[in-house]
């Protein structure tokens, strides 16, 4: 089967669309009353004969938790979109079916979130799936319960994996930021957690650990407040740039916090040369610095975590 590419699809690698990914979503207010935790995920994948984008954007605050997809046309210049209230005091819809159309096409979302666990985010990480059919073809998978998927549409399985290349996730806490990510499709996903302590005493300090390691301790924090460091997950470098200027001086502190992850090639390792002065950092766990400027990517995957301090 040949599959086709929009002529005007724009590289998933390129640091322009990074940048207007990024800025397209606006920032959201530090009130913990109007708190919105959100978690983007963009999936590349082919629909009717065509690779496309499909963007997924789970929302919650205290008043509404919803799922909206996002299907890119031919042309990337516009988005079909299906958005799926997951109303907590109707257990009905946490179970569903919706139709929508793509460029004249018919395209099915079945989702199933009764038993689906949660942590302290709005995407579910366990007992769920949310299925997108389109020509009888199951064409993106999310959760763990594949089978229930593929029973309940009746649809046979994609003939090419989708590939997960950009997540981007606003969280909200005093200290301490946590989520997942898997930086290899083939391996399992990690726990990340990023902790500071900006005030008191001592001098601010920051760590950011995964799976319960710190692998990044930045001490002197007013100094360093951006920077970037590689670490070997799974041994594969994964390169961590931060930027907390307004954790320490913004206003009453409760600025964000920007913090990327992005997997690098093995072989950027003879490239390697002592950070910017910012960049610098101060770690016991033997990792090597190395600029930033031309990294080789491995992977398409890149996250960006948004840490929103709240008093």
């Amino acid at each position: 089967m040949a599959f086709r590419l929009p002529m005007r699809a724009q590289s998933v690698g390129s640091s322009e669309f990074y940048a207007e990914r990024t800025a397209e979503e606006p920032h959201p207010h530090t009130n913990i009353k109007n708190a919105q935790t959100t978690v983007t995920l963009v999936y590349q994948t082919n629909i009717l004969g065509y690779w496309r984008s499909v963007t997924i954007l789970w929302s919650k605050n205290l008043m509404n938790h919803s799922l909206s997809i996002m299907v890119n046309s031919m042309e990337g210049d516009f988005h079909y979109t299906c958005k799926i209230d997951l109303k907590p005091w109707h257990f009905w819809s946490k179970k569903g079916y919706k139709s929508f159309e793509v460029e004249g096409n018919q395209v099915d979302v079945h989702w199933d979130l009764r038993s689906a666990k949660f942590t302290n985010g709005p995407e579910p990480v366990a007992d769920y799936y949310v299925a997108l059919v389109a020509d009888e073809e199951v064409v993106l998978l999310l959760g763990d319960y594949k089978k229930k998927a593929y029973k309940r549409t009746k649809s046979r399985p994609a003939l090419v994996e989708p590939l997960l290349f950009y997540k981007r996730e606003n969280v909200f806490a005093k200290k301490s930021f946590a989520t997942r990510a898997r930086f290899d499709e083939r391996r399992k996903e990690h726990d990340i957690v990023v902790e500071s302590s900006i005030t008191g005493l001592k001098d601010p300090e920051m760590w950011i650990s995964l799976d319960g390691v710190v692998l990044v301790h930045v001490r002197n924090l007013h100094w360093k407040f951006r920077g970037n460091q590689t670490v070997l997950v799974d041994r594969q470098p994964v390169q961590v740039l931060w930027d907390v200027h307004d954790w320490l001086f913004s206003s009453h502190g409760t600025g964000h916090g920007l913090f990327i992850f992005k997997p690098t090639a093995a072989e950027a390792d003879s490239d390697r040369e002592g950070s910017s002065h910012e960049g610098e950092s101060d770690t016991s766990t033997g990792s090597r610095y190395f600029s930033t400027r031309s990294p080789t990517t491995t992977s398409e995957f890149i996250l960006f975590l948004y840490a929103w301090r709240i008093e």
